[in-house]
């Protein structure tokens, strides 16, 4: 680093320390942008991939009332995808680009998405458990450093909110119904409850990430903190309508004020999120049919503007 270079440096950190946001004109540190667009499309990756396990469903929700919900969430969460990949391409990087990478297994998306949902419960441990998850996750990207993705995730997080309360309704409704409908219930939170604890990614010892990234306030709070914010606030959830948590070491300790609760299986994280989950190949495939079926439109679609800017 040459000493231009290095003042630069000097006077984006002494920026950045003061909460002020950076903008895509703005100079910024080359770890700063790839960090940026590794995190962003990720996020969009797992927002677009997100809508599969629910898509499914969407035909044989129980009724039109909740029909008509979990349309409008899943296509939210296209939304969601539409308003991250635009902010990543601020950084200089092509949407198609991204897109390439994750229909070729290239990039990562979050892991809870290669879980399959095989019950109409699982609309509700989904929008309950890996939503609310989104959301501690998300909230405090909202005061991300970088500009164009906090003011995405503002939006983001308002329609998450909304997701959370309608899988919170779903888990509700079945737990007042028939003991069928309540085993369904807890069947759905023992199989998602885990996978939304790893949502968080790895413990903070083994996170190689999260350090520069609280110094550049791309994130505000570490993988351990936002996972125990998130058991704390759950725990009474599940209680208050009579579901368990399915971990025979979760406690409420009164010397912390928090819930101790068990470890997780690191290795099926780490084995899910090297392309070997339940779902991995099945997601991919998916995504690739979706592509290739949509191809006509993207075509058309450019022909048009091509034709439009000729006559202007």
């Amino acid at each position: 680093m040459n000493a231009t270079q290095e003042k630069l440096r000097e006077e984006f950190d002494a920026y950045v320390a003061k909460d002020k946001k950076i903008e895509p004109k703005d100079w910024m540190p080359d770890g700063y942008r790839k960090t940026l667009i590794r995190q962003i499309s990720q996020h969009a990756h797992s927002e677009v991939v997100g809508m599969l396990p629910e898509g499914n469903w969407i035909t044989r929700a129980p009724s039109l009332q909740r029909k008509v919900i979990l349309l409008a969430k899943v296509q939210d969460e296209a939304g969601h995808g539409l308003y991250l990949y635009s902010a990543a391409e601020t950084l200089g990087v092509d949407r198609a680009d991204l897109i390439d990478d994750l229909l070729s297994g290239k990039a990562k998306y979050s892991s809870i998405f290669n879980y399959p949902s095989l019950t109409w419960a699982d609309m509700g441990a989904i929008g309950w458990l890996v939503d609310g998850s989104a959301i501690m996750n998300q909230v405090p990207l909202c005061r991300c450093s970088y500009g164009p993705y906090a003011r995405a995730m503002t939006r983001v997080c308002r329609e998450e909110s909304f997701h959370q309360r309608q899988g919170y309704s779903i888990m509700m409704e079945l737990m007042k119904g028939t003991k069928d409908q309540i085993d369904m219930a807890q069947d759905a939170l023992n199989r998602w409850w885990w996978p939304s604890l790893m949502m968080f990614g790895p413990s903070d010892k083994n996170s190689t990430h999260s350090s520069q990234n609280m110094k550049w306030n791309i994130k505000r709070f570490s993988n351990d903190e936002l996972r125990q914010r998130m058991v704390d606030m759950t725990v009474p959830q599940a209680e208050l309508i009579g579901l368990k948590i399915p971990d025979p070491d979760l406690k409420w300790n009164e010397d912390t004020g928090h819930y101790d609760f068990g470890e997780i299986d690191w290795v099926e994280f780490n084995n899910v999120l090297s392309g070997n989950g339940p779902c991995n190949n099945e997601r991919l495939e998916a995504r690739n049919k979706a592509h290739d079926d949509g191809a006509w439109v993207r075509e058309a679609a450019l022909a048009y503007a091509e034709k439009k800017k000729t006559k202007e």
